[in-house]
């Protein structure tokens, strides 16, 4: 089912949807290897060797896409400094890399789903109460801070 659109917008053969926020998304985030590395700094990962071994990317692939979340304003780039060693760099969400949980969330719910029998290994609960938590669209509510979710293995059915 289609959404309503009204006025102008009714007529879509007479509108182009230019400035698209939705295609300027896709273009910061639009790629399987950004995905993945949002979602593994949702799940704590904030250091190089981490997100490549995690998503399973290539130090050049991950190197060029953080250098791009980056300069989008999705990560920070901090540094930290082993004893006895160089100093490296770590990723640290943004607000605007932390504003797209929902996203993330909505495309896990979406294949559990739609794409695995089984409902999926992950499920994301409330911290405090357990309860699933679920992406909808409603009438504009308080919103859940991340650290106010966890992420568990789904119970068997």
């Amino acid at each position: 089912m289609p959404m309503q659109m009204s006025g102008p917008l009714a007529a879509l053969d007479k509108w182009q949807p230019e400035r698209c926020s939705i295609a300027l998304a896709l273009d910061v985030i639009g790629t399987r290897s950004a995905l993945l590395l949002l979602r593994e700094a949702f799940y704590g990962t904030t250091r190089f060797d981490g997100f490549v071994r995690r998503v399973g990317i290539t130090e050049a692939v991950a190197a060029k896409r953080l250098k791009e979340l980056v300069d989008a304003g999705l990560f920070d780039k901090q540094p930290y400094r082993e004893p006895g060693a160089r100093t490296r760099y770590e990723y640290v969400l943004t607000e605007a890399g932390s504003a797209l949980l929902p996203v993330i969330v909505a495309l896990m719910q979406w294949g559990d789903t739609y794409l695995q029998p089984d409902g999926g290994p992950l499920q994301v609960v409330s911290a405090s109460s357990g309860e699933p938590v679920t992406v909808q669209i409603g009438p504009v509510v308080e919103p859940v801070a991340p650290e106010s979710l966890a992420v568990e293995v789904r119970s068997a059915r």
